[in-house]
């Protein structure tokens, strides 16, 4: 498995994420869906990277930059086939990785709180995500949970 930068101008990576981003707005009420479209993902203060084994993409994951001490899990998505093979633990750790090397002390994430979104909250929880209160904007929403992981540690 390859993860690196995308620059999001790629077809493949395109389709992917509109496969994504319709699927949230199946899944989710409007007012609950807060999956970003390629423009929201290309703004400076995003960082998106897209996993492949050759040519074939398996997923893809971002990192919003919330201030200088936090940052936000986006658009964590593992294609179908590529579902049980640890894309989405391998790239959750790279992000994490790097939320630490830039000095965040804080990763949160928002995910749907349907059974759907049962195994990404399962995936989030064994990487030591703890549910919390919206944070950077979100609201109270019975669609959504929230969670963050504390990364500074005393030393």
């Amino acid at each position: 498995m390859k993860i690196a930068v995308d620059d999001l101008s790629g077809p493949k990576i395109a389709a992917f994420l509109q496969e994504h981003v319709d699927e949230m707005r199946a899944i989710t009420p409007p007012e609950s869906t807060h999956a970003l479209d390629l423009d929201g993902l290309r703004r400076p203060e995003v960082t998106f990277w897209s996993v492949y084994e050759g040519a074939e993409l398996l997923g893809c994951g971002a990192l919003k930059e919330l201030d200088g001490s936090s940052g936000e899990v986006k658009s964590m998505r593992t294609a179908g086939a590529a579902k049980r093979r640890g894309v989405a633990s391998t790239l959750l750790d790279h992000i994490v990785a790097e939320a630490r090397r830039r000095g965040y002390d804080r990763l949160y994430l928002e995910t749907g709180s349907f059974e759907f979104f049962a195994p990404a909250r399962g995936l989030y929880e064994k990487f030591g995500f703890e549910y919390c209160a919206p944070f950077a904007g979100y609201k109270e929403d019975p669609n959504s949970a929230y969670m963050v992981k504390i990364l500074a540690t005393a030393d």
